[in-house]
């Protein structure tokens, strides 16, 4: 089933959504919110998965569904960490630096625990005072849980699994060295993501395949085709991975948001990925693409975002439809 928040309050009102994105219908008499949902999901879900169902069959009252409406799935939530699932990512960075990659990173994941007391909506604006701050989307897939034990085994974080999603994680890339020469990771350069308008659940994904999702990240920039890696591929890490990694010393409660870092693919001769204007997949963020131009190039030529700039953000099921939503952003001035 797909669930959604339209924009209400703090937390949004639940609403479960029609497989085409068209129509929802209001869960508020079964539950308020996706994240009350979380906290009673054995209980609460099937009853959800009926209301679905009804909807489906046209049987119960309705409303279009307008993206525009809808708040992040969870407009805050209790936890948000973000992983970085593709190590080629992270090779292509430190190439780009002339560094050499820890065996580690290939063995450990990379995570950092992220600002979670507010998101942005799929469809608002990403809000930049200023453009010399480096402005860059990053486009990923991330997973919802229930209660996660802690020492919770690879095995038990799949299961844990209740929601699968899309995520803008908006970073801010010039203010990113300073705070990381501190010792003590992100926080001003980490501003609010944006999440689809849906979240889905893993049994309705015909790509989710053993704590991947497979299939093309779909990204536009300034309405050109900017990114297609297929997420399912050059996937270090699996959610099941990720997700057992940040309960390595905590309990995580249900409603926690984990990430897989920017979706990032080689070339197909084992290089950096290509643009896809010269035959590759092309990328998920600016940066890598900047990487990849400090490789080849000797220099970044890519800008970061500017004001006015657009980025959209979906992947397609089998008949061509959003199966997420769409993340549709204008960076605008404040």
């Amino acid at each position: 089933m797909k669930l959604g928040s339209l924009k209400a309050g703090r937390d949004g009102q639940l609403v479960v959504v029609s497989h085409d994105l068209a129509w929802c219908a209001d869960a508020s008499h079964i539950v308020p919110t996706l994240q009350a949902a979380l906290d009673d999901w054995d209980s609460v879900a099937p009853q959800l998965q009926n209301l679905a169902t009804d909807l489906a069959h046209d049987v119960i009252p309705k409303q279009r569904f307008h993206e525009h409406d809808a708040a992040s799935p969870l407009p805050r939530a209790y936890q948000w960490a973000d992983g970085s699932a593709y190590v080629n990512h992270v090779v292509l960075v430190r190439q780009a630096r002339g560094a050499e990659i820890p065996d580690s990173f290939w063995e450990d994941p990379l995570m950092y625990q992220g600002g979670s007391d507010g998101f942005i909506g799929p469809r608002d604006p990403i809000p930049l005072p200023d453009e010399e701050w480096g402005c860059d989307l990053e486009a990923e897939i991330v997973v919802v849980t229930g209660d996660v034990r802690q020492g919770a085994s690879r095995e038990e974080a799949l299961g844990a699994i209740r929601l699968v999603g899309l995520v803008n994680d908006v970073s801010l890339r010039n203010l990113i060295p300073a705070e990381l020469g501190k010792g003590f990771g992100f926080v001003q350069s980490k501003p609010a993501s944006a999440f689809s308008p849906v979240f889905v659940t893993p049994d309705e994904l015909p790509g989710w395949k053993d704590g991947k999702l497979h299939g093309p990240l779909m990204v536009d920039l300034n309405d050109k085709p900017f990114g297609r890696a297929d997420a399912g591929e050059d996937m270090t890490f699996d959610f099941g991975t990720l997700v057992s990694h940040l309960a390595k010393t905590r309990n995580l409660i249900a409603g926690s948001i984990i990430g897989s870092g920017t979706v990032s693919n080689r070339d197909a001769d084992g290089g950096p990925g290509k643009p896809i204007d010269q035959g590759g997949l092309g990328y998920s963020c600016l940066a890598e693409v900047r990487m990849v131009e400090k490789i080849l190039e000797g220099e970044m030529k890519t800008p970061f975002l500017s004001h006015g700039d657009t980025v959209r953000i979906w992947m397609e099921d089998e008949h061509g439809h959003a199966t997420f939503g769409t993340i549709e952003q204008e960076v605008v001035k404040v």
